[in-house]
């Protein structure tokens, strides 16, 4: 038998597994893994046009201290409540590595919600704790209190259901916590509220967002996290030294401070995403109210996974998730008003 070269743990997990990502270029209609359909801030292409050879030369700054202003200046939180992240995803991942470990303490969320948070805990490895929904997308609270995680991740608003959480259910959930909460907003964006007052309230509350979303800059990877200093503290020992690129700093800074940029295409976003749902609706698919820039939806004909390949093969891509409970359904992104109406002419033939 073939001896192993990899932990236990790593043996046995699937690994998370990305959605489908053409090169670019490929004449696809990509509504499967939530990019803007609109192009990052005109300050934030002009930046990266002009950036000077030197920043590439050296090392970029150890905390991304451009970027971090930035956001300290937008979102009036002091500097050193800001940590910059490799996208939102490694916030998720230094929560995991600086405070889950074994048995004693674990990863908790409740589901159905973001896969990645499963496979950190593997990684690291951490013991998971999944607890359903309640009806109506409720939060179990309880049930989230009683499993005592190290840390405990509510996506806010939520995917794949595109809900989100009340600022009273988690200030009722982040105080009953011995552990962290993390609130990943990396669609708030496209949201009408946020969670980002309970940093003040509660010193284990951390806030994650990501430039991937709402400011159409998903291939610079790059997020942030807002926490009381405290907890922040044993993230930055976590992290790589030089976790952040001088271009993604330069440029993701640039986007920060163009709100205005950001806002109006996500407002297009939300006004294409109330189109589109309705006329899903028209035609007789279940679709569930979303706070994101993307529709949960139940095809009329129990058809999921024949429609995802059905418009594979007319190349527009969605989001078919395989996994228990999810079989019916389909995760739509928000396209472009033409996009958008491209995928609904190709739904109809095969309703």
């Amino acid at each position: 038998m073939k001896t192993s070269y990899f932990r236990a743990n790593v043996d046995e997990m699937t690994g998370y597994i990305p959605g489908e990502q053409p090169r670019p270029g490929t004449p696809v209609i990509k509504l499967n893994t939530n990019e803007n359909p609109y192009p990052p801030s005109p300050r934030a292409m002009e930046t990266l046009r002009n950036l000077d050879a030197e920043w590439l030369r050296r090392y970029p700054t150890p905390y991304a201290d451009d970027f971090r202003q930035a956001i300290s200046d937008v979102f009036a939180v002091p500097l050193d409540w800001i940590m910059a992240g490799n996208g939102s995803d490694e916030i998720l991942n230094l929560a995991v590595r600086s405070c889950a470990e074994g048995d004693r303490r674990g990863v908790v969320y409740p589901t159905p919600t973001y896969v990645l948070y499963k496979t950190l805990a593997e990684i690291q490895p951490a013991t998971v704790f999944e607890v359903p929904y309640l009806e109506e997308n409720r939060l179990p609270i309880d049930a989230l209190v009683e499993a005592d995680g190290a840390v405990t991740f509510i996506a806010s608003p939520n995917s794949p259901s595109g809900h989100v959480v009340s600022n009273e259910d988690l200030r009722q959930l982040a105080s009953r916590l011995t552990g962290v909460l993390l609130i990943d907003e990396a669609y708030v964006d496209f949201a009408d509220s946020t969670a980002l007052e309970l940093v003040h309230e509660f010193e284990n509350v951390i806030i994650s967002r990501t430039l991937s979303k709402g400011y159409s800059l998903a291939g610079l990877r790059l997020g942030f996290a807002i926490a009381q200093p405290q907890l922040l503290s044993g993230f930055f020992k976590v992290k790589d030294s030089y976790n952040i690129d001088a271009i993604a700093c330069l440029v993701g800074a640039a986007a920060i401070r163009d709100q205005n940029y950001k806002n109006e295409c996500a407002e297009k976003v939300k006004v294409s995403r109330a189109t589109l749902a309705s006329k899903l609706r028209r035609l007789g698919f279940q679709v569930t109210d979303s706070q994101t820039n993307f529709l949960f939806v139940v095809p009329p004909n129990a058809n999921a996974a024949a429609l995802y390949q059905g418009l594979k093969e007319q190349d527009i891509l969605v989001r078919y998730f395989n996994h228990s409970g999810m079989e019916n359904k389909l995760r739509i992104t928000v396209g472009t008003e033409e996009q958008n109406q491209m995928l609904l002419n190709a739904l109809i033939p095969m309703l």
